[in-house]
């Protein structure tokens, strides 16, 4: 005979009014807590020992770093990296390969000097580049290679003396760029004309140059603000004439000088500034070097003699700003209404000069008519002398 105990087979739980052991209410939760305890090893385990890390945002700031942290372990959903306020001084190619996720990287407050080209390139998502206060003398034209998400583009403070071409191509969707407290003396319409949705741009504390070489970059800062965009103070270093002058306020006609240059120089006034690559007018950028707009660098980057032709034809179209041609078309027609004003004038004088004469020999015939009827206008009536005294 079975044990009364075991012939009524598993208890039921629900008819004893109890829980299900294997249905607790306290196992999710347990679950749920190993899951995040799990993560939380997972992110100490690969956030830099110098670092402050969460889910999103790795902050290394002002750790007093002399090189790179290892970043290669952050999780790609890493979306801000923090790195001001220490020691770098070089970056090396890749070292941010794996942060496809990056919105916002800050390098600010560093002693870099140099930067490899595509330094960026996996960067696509970015939208937030500060390089402000480093020691960048020099961009490489490719550096920004990638960046197409970029918004806000900060590298005030350094020592850049020239903005080349091509640095700013993929940057379209750019909204706010500072180049304040650079080296920049001129820059080139060519290198900013990619940026057709840029709203803020900063460019004080910089030497400006108001000279030839600086014409086709205050017209382009005319058409940004004509369209809505922000310009800070351009001031003008030389020449001594327009020092502390904001060049914005410069009337164009000053540059006219600059057309008469050229002319004289058969078209070849972009090279006057001491043969610069790059001085060229616009159109250089489809000339040279596969149509890249970059000027060679090596002999066997300089294209055959047959593809040289075009150049010297490139240069003497150069290109001319709106405000430069509604100059030009207001002397035009301030010329022509001058004109017709003066022979206005010399009409007026001469028809003045004929009818005087005329008066004057009619006065000459009444005096000579008034012996011979001196008379008979004795008796007249003085109403009448006064008559014909008038007529």
């Amino acid at each position: 005979m079975p044990h009364p105990l075991h012939s009524a087979g598993p208890p039921d739980w629900r008819s004893q009014g109890r829980t299900s052991p294997t249905t607790t209410p306290t196992r999710p939760v347990l679950l749920c807590l190993l899951c995040v305890l799990s993560s939380l090893v997972d992110l100490t385990n690969t956030c830099p020992p110098t670092c402050l890390c969460n889910a999103t945002d790795v902050d290394c700031s002002g750790r007093g770093l002399l090189s790179m942290p290892a970043l290669t372990q952050l999780p790609v959903t890493t979306r801000t990296l923090l790195l001001p306020n220490n020691h770098l001084s070089s970056l090396s190619p890749g070292s941010f390969a794996n942060l496809t996720s990056l919105d916002r990287l800050d390098l600010s407050n560093n002693y870099l000097d140099n930067l490899p080209p595509a330094l960026f390139k996996d960067l696509g998502n970015l939208s937030d580049l500060t390089l402000h206060n480093n020691s960048l003398r020099a961009l490489d034209r490719d550096l920004f290679q990638g960046l197409v998400g970029v918004r806000k583009l900060d590298v005030s403070l350094n020592g850049l003396s020239e903005i080349p071409l091509g640095l700013l191509d993929e940057l379209q969707g750019l909204t706010w760029l500072s180049l304040a407290g650079n080296r920049l003396h001129a820059l080139q319409r060519a290198a900013f004309e990619p940026l057709a949705n840029l709203q803020y741009l900063q460019l004080g504390a910089n030497p400006w140059e108001c000279d030839c070489n600086l014409r086709d970059f205050k017209h382009w800062i005319e058409w940004l603000m004509y369209r809505g965009g922000k310009v800070d103070g351009v001031e003008c270093t030389l020449p001594k004439d327009l020092r502390g002058r904001d060049i914005r306020g410069v009337p164009v006609e000053m540059f006219n000088y600059c057309l008469q240059l050229e002319d004289e120089n058969g078209g070849e006034g972009g090279t006057r500034s001491g043969g610069k690559e790059g001085s060229s007018p616009p159109c250089s950028r489809t000339t040279g070097s596969g149509g890249t707009g970059r000027a060679p660098t090596s002999e066997s980057e300089v294209p055959a003699a047959g593809d040289l032709v075009p150049v010297p034809d490139c240069v003497r179209r150069r290109y001319q700003p709106v405000s430069v041609r509604r100059a030009i078309g207001t002397v035009v027609i301030a010329g022509v209404v001058c004109g017709v004003v003066c022979i206005m004038m010399v009409g007026a004088a001469a028809y003045g000069c004929i009818y005087a004469s005329l008066m004057a020999k009619y006065q000459r015939e009444l005096k000579k008519r008034q012996p011979l009827m001196g008379d008979g206008e004795g008796d007249a009536d003085p109403e009448d002398k006064q008559i014909s005294s008038v007529a």
